[in-house]
């Protein structure tokens, strides 16, 4: 085995069909997949010439005569359905007690002190729409300096501000105070600086957001490569998500196509190890705001994008897509929702057409990876690389 370079792109709440345990997270009959290949918007022919569509399960779509990959559906073993535990568990930790959520907002102690902290008033601390809040509270935001804050079915803690009102510099400010906070039962998984633009009503979030996470609570298959001397390239959100731990190189981006773009750039160059990257606007600007055909439009960029991707691949290269949760764009509500996520290999070195099952965890993934650079990493994931390579 000789593989020089693993790309794990993480399609942000991709799901594929409700876990067997979907319903102690408040969730029933969804399927992200299912509802996006019903617009007339959605076009993914490289994803599904690598197995997609033959991903057990998927019997609502016609799979791959001869799949050119590896392709299997994966279970989220942690307690949650959220942007960090499921990363975490892709990197090789599962989760055992769930994150705190905060449906009925932040208790008034919490209020209190972190009020105190900032020097200002808080306004809002409910469960909201990002893009709701601000239309809903940004002018008294304005008027008196006050801070929006809200969280979601996340473990999250928000904070909204415009950029004229508070300076971004200011704004993460807050959210280093806040994550200082929020210890102990109130750990949330991540405080997100949610800056915004413009007049009322017509109120933008900017690219500025920025995520304030918890340290994972042992070390990840990044540590992991780290510390054997090989790149850990992390391209958009995935830097923030780890609290910057085991990060070689944080590549910024701004949206989908900027993020493959800089993957791309990544391509191009020499490195052995992992590139890991999110792409988060399936997830933050169409599977929460319930838009199935933009949903369906960004996958169908996405795969565009995917095939020049797939033909600058070296001999040694290995390819891995897959996600973090579900969020179903035809589901009720506005939240993450508990799926099966797909998983494709591909490459050079990667076994066409061979079917994986369904993997009882995600961690599977920070197994392989481990397996595949020869580095020592504990994790309840089992290594894939005995049945995909050459």
């Amino acid at each position: 085995m000789d593989i020089n370079r693993v790309f794990l792109i993480v399609l942000d709440s991709y799901g594929m069909g409700a876990a067997p345990d979907a319903d102690r997270f408040g969730d029933h009959d969804c399927n992200t997949l299912r509802s996006i290949v019903s617009s007339e918007e959605y076009l993914t022919p490289n994803m599904k010439r690598i197995g997609l569509f033959n991903i057990d399960g998927v019997d609502y779509l016609e799979g791959e005569a001869d799949p050119i990959g590896a392709f299997a559906r994966m279970q989220e073993k942690s307690m949650g359905k959220d942007t960090t535990t499921g990363h975490w568990e892709i990197a090789g930790i599962i989760s055992q007690k769930a994150l705190p959520t905060y449906p009925s907002g932040f208790p008034q102690e919490v209020i209190k002190e972190l009020e105190q902290a900032f020097g200002r008033k808080i306004l809002c601390n409910k469960p909201y729409s990002g893009t709701q809040v601000i239309h809903d509270y940004g002018q008294e935001h304005e008027s008196t300096g006050a801070l929006i804050v809200y969280t979601s079915a996340d473990s999250v803690l928000q904070i909204a501000a415009h950029e004229a009102v508070v300076p971004l510099e200011k704004l993460y400010e807050y959210c280093r105070i806040a994550r200082g906070i929020m210890k102990g039962k109130h750990s949330v998984g991540r405080i997100i600086a949610r800056p915004f633009t413009g007049k009322y009503p017509n109120y933008e979030r900017t690219p500025h957001r920025h995520d304030f996470s918890l340290l994972p609570p042992a070390d990840t298959i990044i540590d992991a490569l780290q510390k054997n001397d090989l790149a850990t390239i992390c391209v958009g959100k995935i830097s923030d998500i780890f609290a910057g731990r085991g990060v070689g190189r944080y590549v910024p981006i701004e949206g989908n196509e900027d993020g493959m773009r800089k993957t791309m750039a990544e391509q191009a160059e020499d490195f052995k190890g992992l590139c890991f990257v999110n792409l988060v606007d399936f997830d933050m600007k169409y599977g929460h705001r319930r838009d199935t055909d933009g949903y369906a439009r960004a996958a169908t960029v996405f795969d565009s994008q995917l095939g020049a991707f797939m033909a600058g691949m070296r001999e040694n290269d290995i390819l891995m897509i897959t996600a973090d949760h579900g969020c179903d764009p035809k589901a009720p509500g506005t939240d993450h929702t508990r799926e099966y996520v797909p998983l494709l290999l591909f490459g050079k070195k990667i076994r066409a057409g061979i079917n994986l099952g369904t993997r009882t965890t995600f961690a599977d993934i920070a197994a392989t990876v481990a397996d595949i650079f020869h580095v020592p990493f504990k994790t309840q994931g089992k290594s894939m690389t005995d049945k995909i390579l050459l």
